[in-house]
């Protein structure tokens, strides 16, 4: 593929990002997108063949799938934990919109949520088979799997909009290795770890 070609899906592919994260997927239209990019509307059938198509595309080119696989191999509980915690955080922090879209079409259940799933569920699955090896080695307690795997999926992944909070705020915005921090001292807490000078 020629390199003027390349360069407008891409902005046809970031333009959407920008639209989906802002106003959802359904509240964009194919028109808006190519404004956006400063393309011909013809050329979203031409590459894509379609919104659909270029929201999928988005997850192809965009989600950080490599930095995932890094996660399957570890083991050990607490660095399981602590690994996957600073991983998302920045993915959070330097991919915000992804972010965004992601969060709306699970929480509405979108027609596309599917795509979610196949994302997301072998990492969050991860994250249940770390809760329960910690649990049955005793370093972490808790009673419930379920609730505990909805509490820490909810403290990591799904992050509250800041922005709705932000007039009961008297700190500061935390930058990325500071929200690592508190969210992995605020979940291992929750987990009932009892840190051994590591």
């Amino acid at each position: 593929m020629a390199e003027p070609e390349l360069d407008m899906k891409m902005k046809i592919l970031l333009a959407a990002k920008k639209l989906f994260a802002k106003n959802g997927y359904d509240a964009t239209s194919v028109r808006q997108i190519c404004e956006e990019a400063g393309a011909n509307v013809a050329l979203v059938s031409y590459y894509f063949g379609g919104k659909e198509s270029v929201f999928y595309e988005i997850f192809n080119q965009f989600f950080p799938k490599n930095k995932l696989i890094d996660f399957f191999a570890i083991e050990d509980p607490i660095i399981g934990i602590r690994t996957i915690i600073q991983g998302v955080i920045e993915i959070r922090s330097t991919d915000p919109q992804m972010i965004t879209i992601m969060q709306m079409e699970i929480v509405t259940i979108t027609p596309r949520v599917e795509k979610m799933r196949e994302l997301v569920y072998p990492l969050w699955k991860k994250v249940r088979d770390l809760l329960e090896k910690g649990r049955q080695d005793r370093i972490f307690h808790f009673e419930s799997l379920d609730s505990t795997l909805m509490f820490v999926l909810g403290s990591i992944f799904f992050y509250k909009q800041r922005e709705f909070f932000e007039l009961m705020f008297t700190e500061e915005r935390p930058d990325a290795q500071t929200l690592i921090a508190q969210t992995t001292a605020y979940v291992m807490n929750a987990l009932g770890y009892q840190s051994k000078g590591d």
